[in-house]
């Protein structure tokens, strides 16, 4: 009987526990060890910060669904990786031994790396839900007290869909409120241009991003370096500008991300910042029974900026990465050779409030056998009932290839190769 376990019960860590554990069947165990109870779906969290979801709206508990399919469940985050005793050792000290490891962690959120940035400083965040939560509140004393708004992505950040889209919602949401023209908005973002997204852009991405930000009235600093935050203002370094101070009543930053300190602390399984190297079948070549899928994995930027910025990790990406894993640790079960691979294709939807823009880039780094992106309100809708239905997938525990099934239906592609 092999004993799997995963670290991490989020976008990669859930799906991850349901698929391995369909395909292994009851002869062997699959364990998940998670730093929360409850799951909740990411990409919802800007609408979290403007008060169009609450938590309880995209949230589940996660221990009577793990139970129903046969899933042990621990809620206790991992202290240590031990790859020599294959070993897990949480925080309350519980050892949870294994034969196949599956790291799903997501990232550590690097704050620290700029004064002023984070919760309970200068910044707020839509990184975790709490976190959004804590950006509505602060979203409510801007309404109350208007004031100058800066939304973006700090030096080194890999995500910056949630930025963009932060910044339309809230537009939109203003809007509404007949309160957009006391509140001037800002982009900052550390990417070449506006679009490159991490990816080098994709399809006609600056354009439309470009075009929107000018219909809504919204500044944007592209080559940008965050040096300080403060109560009232924000302190930039623009490459061939120099440093610039931008006042700002409220600010949402995505900051840089990091691996967790359980994982980038064994010796040969992280690059310097703590992402997981993995080769094509999604495995450590330093411990061939750990394996690592998302946002926590280490992928090389396509190509040098002036200010650093990482490589995204889309939803489909993800999903690509699970499968690819699943897969091949039952192979290892089987005494089998592992053989899959993910595709490492980059598929989004990004809501603009009241549009949004889909973008297609298989694979994801140029160059590409297809680029493409599309703006229209049936985009914004596809997001919604994207929600709906994947939250819905996840209560049942189902394994099928969702994010596959429903963007690819929605943007009429037969099929990603």
């Amino acid at each position: 009987m092999a004993k799997i376990v995963i670290i991490g019960a989020s976008t990669g860590g859930l799906p991850a526990a349901y698929e391995i554990k369909a395909l292994v069947g009851a002869a062997h165990t699959v364990t998940v060890i998670s730093n929360t109870e409850t799951f909740h779906f990411v990409p919802s969290n800007p609408w979290v910060a403007v008060g169009w979801r609450t938590k309880k709206d995209i949230s589940f508990p996660l221990k009577p669904y793990f139970e129903k399919k046969g899933i042990r469940f621990i809620a206790e985050a991992a202290a240590k990786i031990d790859p020599q005793r294959s070993e897990v050792i949480t925080v309350l000290g519980t050892v949870v031994p294994y034969d196949y490891l599956v790291i799903a962690t997501g990232p550590k959120l690097a704050f620290e790396e700029i004064d002023g940035l984070g919760p309970e400083r200068n910044t707020v965040s839509v990184c975790t839900v709490d976190h959004a939560e804590y950006a509505y509140n602060a979203y409510q004393r801007l309404l109350e007290k208007p004031g100058p708004v800066i939304i973006g992505a700090a030096q080194g950040a890999s995500c910056f869909g949630p930025a963009y889209e932060f910044s339309f919602i809230m537009d939109t949401d203003l809007r509404r409120k007949r309160r957009r023209r006391k509140i001037p908005m800002t982009f900052v973002t550390s990417e070449p241009y506006i679009g490159h997204l991490g990816l080098g852009g994709v399809g006609d991405s600056k354009g439309l991003l470009e075009h929107e930000f000018r219909q809504r009235d919204i500044r944007w600093y592209t080559n940008a370096k965050i040096k300080k935050v403060e109560q009232d203002k924000m302190t930039i370094e623009v490459i061939n500008e120099g440093e610039k101070e931008i006042p700002c009543g409220y600010a949402m930053i995505i900051p840089a991300f990091k691996g967790v300190d359980a994982v980038a602390q064994v010796e040969g399984l992280c690059n310097p910042r703590g992402f997981v190297i993995v080769d094509a079948n999604q495995r450590s070549p330093k411990y061939p029974n750990i394996y690592a899928v998302g946002v926590c994995i280490a992928i090389a930027p396509s190509e040098p900026t002036p200010v650093p910025t990482g490589v995204p990790k889309t939803g489909y990406m993800i999903e690509s990465m699970v499968s690819a894993a699943a897969h091949n640790i039952r192979a290892s079960v089987n005494g089998e050779p592992v053989s899959s691979r993910a595709t490492w294709n980059a598929v989004c939807l990004a809501d603009l409030g009241n549009t949004g823009i889909a973008f297609v880039a298989m694979p994801q780094n140029p160059p590409r056998d297809v680029t493409w992106s599309k703006k229209g309100k049936w985009v914004h809708l596809a997001k919604i009932a994207f929600e709906k239905y994947f939250i819905r997938k996840m209560k049942k525990g189902v394994s099928e290839p969702f994010y596959e099934k429903m963007i690819l239906r929605a943007l009429k592609i037969k099929k990603i190769e």
